[in-house]
């Protein structure tokens, strides 16, 4: 589904879903059998672009697939995730407002501009479209984990933990769910309930460098500075931009007292 593409710029799409975004299936009419194939290619080369993370040429090709099918709500969606990737959120949202335009009842316009109105750190109106994909469907995961996000920008943690819960709920093995359930656990000084979490979701996905990540932080608060560090040796070697606190702060988002429990490791460090 499009909506995995945006998780891309946290660097774990994989422990979230392995399926590449597809195009809706839709009618071509006044289209010559050329422009069709021309279609094809350029919906396969942006999904190329998009799977090694060349965010500029695969907004290039959806570009190109909007001029064939202007009336296709899904490349306006899709061209407006490459853009959200290069940070280019204004123009995001205005590819998702088209999309939300020539498709008002399809969920996944409404949760991608949630997410570039995150980025803005614009939460009600990011709210207020992860409320619309659950009105269009209640048992969505990812309009839950992403309504923790945004109650989590405005600080209200309580509500943010109850909202990764529900998509933790609806889809057990959704691992970022999981993730930001259990940083939310520890900002709210639940820190056994937190680390607890983190371990079984590190046996679960050994490969998970954001976990890895926070329980080499919350280790070495805690004086467990040995296995703190054995868990950082794993993150390096996964995701150098855990070494960037700026990145982790801004970009990932995790939690104040996470950023500082991270903090103080790469600074003792």
């Amino acid at each position: 589904m499009i909506r995995w593409i945006l998780t891309i710029l946290l660097c774990v799409i994989v422990l979230l879903s392995s399926s590449k975004p597809v195009l809706a299936q839709t009618q071509t009419p006044n289209l010559t059998e050329a422009q069709i194939q021309q279609l094809n290619e350029l919906r396969q080369k942006a999904f190329l672009a998009t799977d090694i993370a060349d965010f500029a040429k695969a907004e290039s090709y959806w570009t190109q697939l909007i001029e064939l099918l202007p009336d296709n709500p899904v490349g306006w969606s899709n061209r407006g995730n490459s853009r959200v990737s290069q940070n280019k959120l204004e123009a995001a949202i205005a590819d998702f407002n088209q999309s939300i335009e020539l498709a008002p009842n399809a969920a996944d316009p409404y949760l991608n501009r949630g997410t570039a109105y995150e980025g803005q750190g614009r939460w009600e109106e990011a709210i207020a479209d992860y409320l619309r994909v659950l009105e269009i469907d209640p048992n969505d995961a990812m309009a839950y984990n992403n309504l923790g996000n945004a109650k989590a920008g405005q600080g209200k943690w309580d509500e943010a933990i109850a909202n990764y819960q529900n998509a933790v709920k609806l889809a057990p093995n959704f691992a970022f769910a999981r993730a930001n359930y259990a940083l939310a656990l520890y900002q709210t000084g639940k820190i056994n309930e937190a680390i607890r979490e983190m371990r079984n979701i590190i046996r679960k996905y050994p490969q998970f460098p954001d976990v890895r990540a926070a329980l080499t932080a919350v280790l070495w608060v805690d004086g467990k500075q040995g296995e703190a560090e054995s868990h950082w040796a794993a993150v390096v070697g996964l995701d150098q931009r855990y070494k960037d606190i700026e990145w982790v702060k801004t970009i990932r988002r995790w939690p104040p007292l996470m950023v500082t429990a991270l903090e103080k490791f790469l600074t003792l460090n």
